[in-house]
């Protein structure tokens, strides 16, 4: 294998793009005799990711993993799609086309059994935010997220994805002493192939990788609020219709009173780009929610509003007291299974 030699330059550039705190891991040069892994450990005497140690990981000596969170903020300044079965370059191709619609450049990086595909902050980004938007897309695409809840009116019921993505960040946020998941750092060599895997956009060299990465352009905050408040928009403006067969004299649009949950909260919560973000009331019932955010509500149309945690509309209605009508829940259940089975 060729030698590498990382400038000064390249080095900084690379710190920069990826490095959000100082804490790493490194991989083993030799495999673990029961596994056949070669395994990442955290260096002795806490020793702080330093210049000279990304220079080391850049020119092949050795092999590091990042971690994306900084728990004194939690914000993290990239966002990783990591993908390593069997459809796993369709999907992430899939992604990477998604994010382009939207002014999203990212990055796609080989892997020994699939890839990852990497997106760039202009200023650290919280990481709740982050995976709420990469869920989101996901969810939109129908690509699989790995350890999610199946559909329960699947054939497989209410089981866990055992193949798909998995975002980096892993978690929304650490306590003040956590790290998370680290992730390998790209451009080093994989101790377990031997291989040192490229960016598909630019020459497999490294100073051109990486002023690749430097062309890429990042998203603003701004911009990831735009993101979201989109995402709750798309979720919560789709017509409830029934199947002709199942319709009995109703009309095709379900009208009744409208609903604004702005009237029964207690508060509306801080304002983030076109949402009042705040506590959800189903979230709260069941003891959690501490922070006061899973609860997105659009400003221009408070009939739109959508829990990240997950909470449906008929249990957010439930713990406000006030229930969605009989003949509506059926009517969107109904609806909504039609959907699924593609009528």
């Amino acid at each position: 294998m060729a030698a590498f030699v990382a400038s000064e330059r390249a080095v900084s550039d690379y710190s920069r793009l990826f490095v959000n705190r100082r804490a790493f891991t490194m991989q083993s040069l030799s495999r673990d005799p029961e596994s056949g892994r070669c395994n990442y450990f955290r260096p002795q005497g806490n020793v702080p990711l330093s210049a000279a140690v990304l220079r080391r990981h850049l020119e092949g000596e050795i092999t590091i993993a990042l971690y994306a969170i900084n728990p004194l903020t939690q914000r993290c300044k990239w966002m990783a799609i990591d993908a390593d079965y069997p459809e796993a370059l369709r999907d992430l191709l899939k992604l990477q086309w998604a994010l382009q619609q939207e002014g999203v450049e990212a990055a796609l990086e080989k892997s020994r059994r699939g890839g990852h595909l990497w997106i760039f902050a202009q200023q650290p980004l919280l990481a709740r935010a982050c995976r709420r938007y990469i869920h989101g897309l996901a969810a939109r695409l129908n690509v699989p997220i790995r350890g999610a809840i199946r559909d329960s009116n699947s054939k497989e019921g209410a089981a866990v994805c055992a193949e798909g993505i998995e975002v980096f960040p892993r978690q929304d946020r650490l306590s003040s002493t956590g790290y998370g998941n680290a992730l390998r750092a790209p451009l080093g060599i994989h101790r377990g192939s031997g291989r040192r895997y490229w960016f598909y956009g630019a020459d497999y060299q490294l100073e051109a990788q990486i002023e690749y990465l430097n062309r890429l352009k990042k998203v603003s905050e701004e911009e990831l609020s735009g993101f979201l408040s989109a995402e709750v928009t798309r979720e919560d403006s789709r017509q409830v219709t029934l199947p002709a067969n199942q319709q009995h004299g109703y009309s095709r649009r379900i009208i009744g009173p409208q609903f604004s949950i702005l009237e029964h909260l207690g508060e509306k919560g801080r304002r983030v780009g076109r949402n009042y973000v705040t506590r959800c009331p189903a979230c709260a019932s069941h003891g959690k929610d501490r922070h006061g955010d899973n609860l997105a509500v659009s400003i221009a149309d408070p009939r739109k509003y959508k829990c990240w945690a997950g909470c449906t509309k008929e249990e957010i209605r439930r713990a406000l007291g006030c229930p969605i009508p009989m003949f509506r829940s059926f009517a969107e259940r109904t609806g909504a299974k039609a959907k699924n089975i593609g009528l």
